[in-house]
């Protein structure tokens, strides 16, 4: 693992989850000259209230693809239906092959503690990928990798069996403006879908610039809340001084089926504590 080209793959089960849980750290990734690539293993086509199928799996490819080029990453969704996600030996090997052919140092994905099946099982999935990809007789006409990588939770609020560990707490204060301009892409959900599924009486504003300062409205309460719970691990992290005026940040526990990260190499896999 070297922090001059790092490679990041975040895999999710909807095509925004790594957006809302980890679009802030790619970008920052993408800035320092890194490789990051987004994977859904659904294509969503259940995640709205009137449009469902086809057509809605094509949106949702475009607006993740749209987002992808706001980050500068690639973006790939699995033709999966939405809710239909199984931990299977099928679904194990393909994300065995997309974590092989990306030769990623970090992996990111959800717990497996979460109220979404879909969540749940691209957990599992990874996890019975993570130490599979080394294996030379398991899919042996994809070659298999040297070294199993650091894999990582994005953070939740779930509390059993047992709670987020804040392990890496990174502030994207300064990647926030392109993060939320993300989430803009993704307007059957941000706008549509999630208003709908929330029971959110008020329009949604169809000017653009309103609509962004909207959705900016809505969502800051949620954003801000990752940097003030987990305010401790970010002045062990940054510091005090620095620590007291993070606004924003995303958090990651380290998975132990993964391999293993020793404190001193945090700052290499995650090379922005010494930013700013």
């Amino acid at each position: 693992m070297s922090n001059n080209s790092l490679r990041i793959l975040c895999i999710g089960a909807h095509p925004d989850d790594c957006d809302v849980h980890f679009g802030g750290i790619a970008i920052k990734y993408v800035r320092q000259g890194h490789q990051v690539k987004f994977v859904s293993t659904t294509n969503g086509d259940t995640g709205h209230y009137q449009m469902g199928g086809g057509p809605l799996a094509r949106r949702r490819y475009e607006e993740a693809q749209r987002a992808a080029a706001i980050a500068g990453i690639t973006y790939e969704i699995l033709d999966i239906h939405n809710g239909q996600l199984m931990p299977t030996l099928e679904n194990r090997w393909r994300v065995v092959e997309i974590i092989r052919q990306f030769h990623p140092d970090l992996v990111v994905t959800h717990r497996p503690n979460d109220y979404h099946p879909d969540h749940r099982y691209t957990s599992q999935i990874v996890q019975d990928a993570a130490f599979t990809v080394t294996a030379p007789n398991v899919q042996a006409l994809t070659a298999h990798l040297q070294y199993n990588p650091v894999v990582c939770y994005t953070s939740d609020n779930f509390q059993k069996p047992y709670p987020f560990q804040p392990d890496i707490v990174i502030d994207i204060d300064d990647a926030i403006d392109d993060k939320f301009e993300m989430l803009d892409c993704h307007e059957s959900q941000m706008y549509e879908w999630l208003p709908y599924n929330w029971g959110l009486d008020e329009p949604v504003p169809q000017e653009p610039q309103q609509r962004k300062a909207w959705l900016r409205e809505k969502w800051n309460p949620r954003l801000l809340d990752t940097a003030n719970r987990y305010r401790e691990r970010l002045e062990e992290l940054y510091g005090k001084e620095r620590a007291a005026g993070i606004q924003y940040a995303e958090a990651l526990e380290i998975c132990e089926y993964g391999a293993a990260l020793p404190t001193d190499d945090i700052p290499t896999l995650f090379p922005f504590f010494d930013e700013g």
